[in-house]
C-alpha cells in the first residue's frame, strides 16, 4: 500500500501528478444514494496526471493548468459535479483526447481553496464510475457525454466472497503493521469500512502500484474480479515488506558480529604480545629499515611516515591493510631520483646501431646527436621520438639497440587494444584490487628513472565509456608537463622528464593531433631489394640456423637466390615475411639432416620453389600493352607502397558509369571528374560527344575484397578513361600518382617514397608525378632513386601525352561509331 497516504485527522494538498487520498468513512445510506444519484448527460472533464479517483474516496488537489482552473471554478460556482479521468501519460502538459482513458469518476467538489501563488486547491469526492461516450466540447475545457456505470449488487449469501473481503482486511493490517512509513492509525480506518464495495475501493486507491494498474482496478465492474486482483497485489507488498525486514535484521547481525571480531582479534594481539609472535611489527620495521636507504624527496617522505603510522594502527585483518601496504611496498620499490649513468661514447653507440639495424640512418643519426648534446651539457630533458612506418621494418627492436647504445634499461608497453584511461594513471585506491598504471609499473620494473621506454603502437590505443588513454597519453608525452606525472594509485607527482620514450606506429591517421604534436617523427621507409639481401645475410639467416640448431656449413643462402625469394614470394616494405620465409627453409633443411638425406651446401632456386610452392608474385601479370583502358597506380598504404591496377572497359549502354572494387567515396569522385575533364574535351582527344552517351564505362580496381580510398589515383583515373576512349596503348613501364581537379590540374601527394619503392619491386621504370612532388624526390637517398625516370607535369593533358601511346591496341573499337552491330570487339 501506498506510503504516506493515510490521515484520519486531514489532508495534504498536493499537485495532480501525485494526490494523497483522505479518508473519509461512508455510511450505507450516503454509499446508496452515491450509487442512484441522477448525473448529467454532459460532464466537464478534468484530467489527471498521476492520480486515479475511486468511488467515494475524498482527494485534495492542486490545479494549475488555465483550463483546469477554469473547470474548476465554474463547477463551484454551478452543481459542482465534474467528471475526473487519469491522463494516460503523466509527461504531457497539454493534453488531448486521445491522451485520456475513456473510463473515470464523477466526483463533488466538497471545497475549493485558493492560494497565493494562483493555483486552487480542490477537495473532491468520487460518486460514481462512468464511461467516456464522445466530447462535446475542447475549449475552455473539456466537456463531454458520459455514461453511468452501474455497480453490481453485492452477494452476500456467497461465502468465499466474504472470506476474500476478510482476507483483504487482514492483509491491509499486516502491511500497516509491517511498514515504519504508515501511520497505526490507518487500521481504525480499515476496521471502520463495513461496506466491502468502498473497502475495495479504499484499499485499491492506497495501493503502491502505477497508475495504470490503478486504472485497470477502475475499468473492471465484477467486485469479485476486482477483489481477486487486488488480493494478488496485496500479497505481493506483503511479501516484499518481509523479505526488506528479513535483509534488515541480517545486516544487524552481520554488524554485530564483526563487533565481537574485532574484540577477538584485539584480545589476539595482546596474546600474540605476550608470547613474543609479532608478525605485523616485523613488516613495520622491514619497511622502516627500507625507508633509511631511500634517496626521496621530502613531500614522498612525509607521505610514507603518514601511511606507514596509520598501518601500525589498522588491524591486518583488515581490508584497508593490505591496500596501505602495498602502497608503501610501491613508494619503497619506485626509484624515484636513481638513474643509471649514461654511456657517452658515441662510436661504441654507433657500432651497436649499425650492429643491430641496416640503414635507418635518420634514428641512428638523432640519438647520436642526442648523445653528443648530453655529453657536453650533463643533462637535458630526453626527446620524445615516435618512429613511423610500415610493419617489419625494425621499429620496436630500435629501442632495445638505443637503450644498449645509451646504457640505460629498457622497457617497453604495448598500447595495441588499450582502452581504459586507468591503464595509464592507475586506478584509486578506494577500489579493489586498485593498482598503478603501466608507467609507473614500468618505471619499477626498469629500476631506474631513465630507461628508454617502447610505447608500441601508439596509434592503436582505443577509447570507450572507461576513458581515452590516448588522453592520458598527452601529460606522459608532453616534456613541459611529465616532470610532474600524477599517478591515481601512487597519488604523488614523479618525474617522467628523464625518460627517454619511443613511440612506434604505423600510421598517424588515428593518433590525436595534440599527441602528435608533442611527439618528433621519424619515418622509416621500407627497404630496397639490395637492402633487403644484405639484412637477410647480416641478420636473419645466421638467427634463423641458430634457433633451428644449423651451421652455417649445413645450410647457405646466395644472393640471388635471395633476391628470388624476395621479388617473387613477398610483397611488404619490411622483412617480417622474408624470415618467415627464411624459417621455412631452414626448417626444411633441419628435416633433411636428421633423415640423412644428402643436399648440397647452397639451396638452389628450384629447392626453394619446392619447400615454398609456385611463385607468389609475378611482376609482369599486367603487362599487356594490347589492352586499353588498364594503368598502373601508386598506392599508399599502412603497411607500405603499393601498385594499383586500373582496369576500364566500355560497353553499349546510356553513358552509365560503373564503379567496383571497393573504392572509397573520394576515389569515386577523382573517377567522376576524370570522366567530366574528357567529355568537356573531348574536342582534343578526337571523341565524338555523342560517345559518351552510347557507351557505359565500367572502371574497376583489382582485389576487391580489399578497401581503396583516397584521392592519388585520379591522374590513373583519367589515364585509364582516355585510353578506353581513345583505343591508344598505355606504356606498360609507367606508373603515376597524383590527385586532379575539374580545371585540369595536377595535385601533390603523400607517400612518395613508399611509392617509388612498390614501383622499384615490380621492375616500373617511369612514374609520372606531379612537380611540387619534386621536393619529396630530392630528399630521397639517390639509391633508392636508381634505375627510375621521373616526370613531373602540371596539367592533366601533360600526362596523358607522356602515357598514351599513338599507336592504337589491336581490333580497337570504333568508340566514336553509332551502328553497334557494326563495332568490332577487342575482348576488353
Amino acid at each position: 500500500m501506498k506510503k504516506n497516504k493515510f490521515d484520519t485527522i486531514g489532508f495534504m494538498a498536493a499537485d495532480a501528478d501525485e494526490t494523497p487520498e483522505f479518508i473519509s468513512l461512508l455510511s450505507p445510506e450516503e454509499e446508496e444514494e452515491m450509487h442512484t444519484s441522477e448525473v448529467p448527460d454532459v460532464l466537464p472533464i478534468l484530467p489527471l496526471k498521476n492520480t486515479v479517483l475511486f468511488p467515494g474516496v475524498v482527494v485534495p488537489i492542486t490545479v494549475g493548468r488555465d483550463k483546469s482552473i477554469a473547470l474548476i471554478n465554474d463547477a463551484q460556482n454551478g452543481n459542482k459535479t465534474i467528471g475526473v479521468i487519469a491522463q494516460k501519460s503523466a509527461t504531457i502538459e497539454d493534453p488531448q483526447p486521445d491522451d485520456i482513458h475513456h473510463t473515470g469518476t464523477i466526483a463533488t467538489i466538497i471545497k475549493m481553496l485558493k492560494m497565493p501563488d494562483g493555483n486552487i486547491t480542490a477537495i473532491i469526492q468520487g460518486k460514481r464510475r462512468f464511461v467516456l461516450e464522445e466530447y462535446v466540447e475542447t475549449q475552455p475545457y473539456f466537456k463531454a457525454k458520459v455514461l453511468p456505470i452501474n455497480e453490481p449488487d453485492f452477494d452476500k449469501t456467497n461465502k468465499e466472497t466474504d472470506v476474500i473481503f476478510a482476507t483483504l482486511k487482514d492483509l491491509s493490517k499486516q502491511i500497516i503493521n509491517a511498514s515504519p512509513n504508515i501511520p497505526s492509525e490507518a487500521i481504525i480506518a480499515i476496521k471502520n469500512i463495513n461496506s466491502p464495495r468502498f473497502l475495495l475501493n479504499f484499499i485499491s486507491s492506497n495501493l503502491n502500484v502505477d497508475v495504470d494498474e490503478k486504472q485497470k482496478l477502475l475499468e473492471i465492474i465484477s467486485i469479485d474480479e476486482r477483489a481477486q486482483l487486488v488480493l494478488e497485489i496485496l500479497t505481493k507488498e506483503l511479501q516484499m515488506l518481509e523479505i526488506k525486514s528479513h535483509i534488515q535484521d541480517k545486516v544487524k547481525t552481520d554488524l554485530d558480529k564483526q563487533q565481537r571480531d574485532y574484540f577477538l582479534q584485539q584480545q589476539m594481539k595482546a596474546i600474540q604480545e605476550e608470547l613474543g609472535d609479532q608478525g605485523q611489527q616485523k613488516e613495520l620495521d622491514e619497511l622502516k629499515k627500507r625507508a633509511k636507504d631511500k634517496k626521496w624527496k621530502p613531500y614522498v617522505s612525509e607521505t610514507f611516515d603518514k601511511e606507514l603510522s596509520k598501518l601500525s594502527r589498522m588491524n591486518p585483518a583488515a581490508a584497508e591493510y593490505s591496500v596501505i601496504y602495498n602502497y608503501l611496498e610501491l613508494l619503497l620499490d619506485l626509484p624515484w631520483d636513481d638513474v643509471t649513468d649514461d654511456d657517452h661514447d658515441l662510436r661504441r653507440a654507433e657500432e651497436i646501431l649499425n650492429r643491430d639495424h641496416f640503414g635507418l640512418e635518420k634514428v641512428k643519426k638523432r640519438i647520436l646527436e642526442f648523445l653528443a648534446v648530453l655529453k657536453l651539457k650533463g643533462d637535458m630533458k630526453s626527446p620524445i621520438l615516435c618512429l613511423l612506418g610500415p610493419p617489419g621494418v625494425g621499429k620496436t627492436s630500435l629501442g632495445k639497440s638505443i637503450a644498449e647504445a645509451l646504457g640505460r634499461r629498457y622497457v617497453r608497453i604495448a598500447l595495441g587494444g588499450m582502452r581504459d584511461e586507468a591503464e595509464i594513471r592507475g586506478h584509486r585506491k578506494t577500489y579493489i584490487g586498485a593498482m598503478p598504471g603501466r608507467i609507473i609499473q614500468s618505471i619499477k620494473k626498469a629500476k631506474s628513472s631513465n630507461p628508454v621506454m617502447v610505447l608500441d603502437e601508439i596509434e592503436k590505443v582505443g577509447s570507450d565509456f572507461r576513458g581515452d588513454p590516448a588522453s592520458a597519453l598527452l601529460e606522459v608525452l608532453d616534456p613541459e608537463q611529465n616532470t610532474s606525472f600524477y599517478d591515481y594509485f601512487l597519488e604523488l607527482d614523479y618525474d617522467l622528464s628523464k625518460v627517454l620514450f619511443i613511440a612506434t606506429a604505423n600510421s598517424l591517421d588515428t593518433v590525436h593531433p595534440a599527441l602528435r604534436d608533442r611527439m618528433e617523427i621519424i619515418d622509416l621507409s621500407g627497404y630496397l631489394l639490395e637492402e633487403k639481401v644484405q639484412i637477410a645475410k647480416q641478420h636473419l639467416i645466421p638467427r634463423q640456423l641458430k634457433d633451428h640448431g644449423l651451421k652455417a656449413s649445413q645450410m647457405k643462402l646466395s644472393e640471388s637466390v635471395l633476391a628470388f625469394i624476395i621479388e617473387y614470394y613477398t610483397r611488404e616494405s619490411g622483412v617480417r615475411g622474408l624470415e618467415k620465409l627464411i624459417a621455412s627453409i631452414t626448417r626444411s633443411r633441419a628435416k633433411d639432416i636428421v633423415f640423412e638425406i644428402k643436399r648440397p651446401q647452397a639451396v638452389s632456386k628450384k629447392e626453394v620453389e619446392e619447400i615454398l610452392g609456385p611463385i607468389k608474385f609475378d611482376k609482369d601479370t599486367y603487362k599487356n600493352k594490347d589492352l586499353p583502358g588498364v594503368v598502373n597506380g601508386l598506392a599508399w598504404t599502412p603497411v607500405g607502397g603499393d601498385v594499383l591496377y586500373i582496369e576500364t572497359s566500355l560497353s553499349p549502354g546510356k553513358g552509365k558509369l560503373i564503379l567496383t572494387g571497393k573504392l572509397g567515396d573520394v576515389m569515386k569522385e577523382s573517377a567522376t571528374i576524370a570522366l567530366s575533364y574528357l567529355k568537356a574535351h573531348y574536342k582534343k582527344f578526337n571523341i565524338h560527344p555523342s560517345a559518351f552517351d552510347k557507351w557505359d564505362v565500367h572502371v574497376h580496381v583489382p582485389e576487391g575484397a580489399v578497401p581503396k580510398e583516397g584521392p592519388s589515383a585520379g591522374v590513373t583515373m583519367l589515364t585509364a578513361l582516355a585510353s578506353a576512349f581513345t583505343q591508344r596503348k598505355v606504356r606498360a613501364d609507367l606508373a603515376m600518382t597524383g590527385e586532379i581537379t575539374l580545371r585540369g590540374i595536377v595535385l601533390p601527394v603523400g607517400g612518395i617514397k613508399e611509392k617509388i619503392l612498390a614501383a622499384k619491386r615490380l621492375g616500373i621504370t617511369d612514374i609520372v608525378l606531379c612537380e611540387a612532388n619534386k621536393k619529396d624526390v630530392n630528399d630521397i637517398n639517390e639509391k633508392y632513386l636508381e634505375g627510375l625516370n621521373f616526370h613531373y607535369v602540371r596539367k592533366m593533358n601533360e600526362v596523358l601525352d607522356i602515357a598514351l601511346l599513338k599507336e592504337k591496341v589491336p581490333n580497337a573499337l570504333n568508340v566514336n561509331e553509332p551502328d553497334f552491330e557494326n563495332v568490332a570487339t577487342n575482348g576488353n
